[in-house]
């Protein structure tokens, strides 16, 4: 059931997201970094990082859509970019509420190394449609 969230979103599913946990109030997902998602200095793109961490919000707030709401999109967003994800790491990220409202909601994904180096900090908001 938890990657079915990803794979309804083909740019994740591209990507390679695998969702672990799905819940209302926690998301944890992996992505292998391969080198079509890295720079020329074989480290993850920023770009990358940033849409994994939106794939994640994204099924956070879908998770607690209120009754009636017909999707989500993401209104705002905002990287800490903190370390390097090397080519060939698997990292991780775990995606929580900041807040839950009725028309917003806030969310904020850590990502990390294997060997639990942060790689980034993300920040994102998201509209009830």
């Amino acid at each position: 059931m938890t990657n079915n969230l990803a794979a309804a979103m083909p740019f994740s599913r591209l990507m390679g997201v695998e969702v672990t946990t799905a819940e209302s109030s926690r998301i944890e997902a992996s992505l292998f970094v391969r080198p079509e998602i890295c720079t020329t200095g074989g480290i993850m793109h920023g770009g990358a990082i940033m849409a994994f961490a939106d794939a994640l919000g994204a099924v956070g707030a879908v998770l607690n859509l209120p009754e009636g709401a017909k999707g989500t999109t993401t209104i705002e967003s905002k990287t800490n970019f903190l370390g390097a994800a090397p080519q060939g790491e698997l990292v991780s990220a775990v995606t929580t509420p900041v807040k839950v409202g009725r028309r917003l909601s806030v969310w904020q994904t850590l990502i990390r190394t294997a060997d639990d180096r942060d790689v980034a900090l993300v920040t994102q908001t998201q509209l009830v449609l």
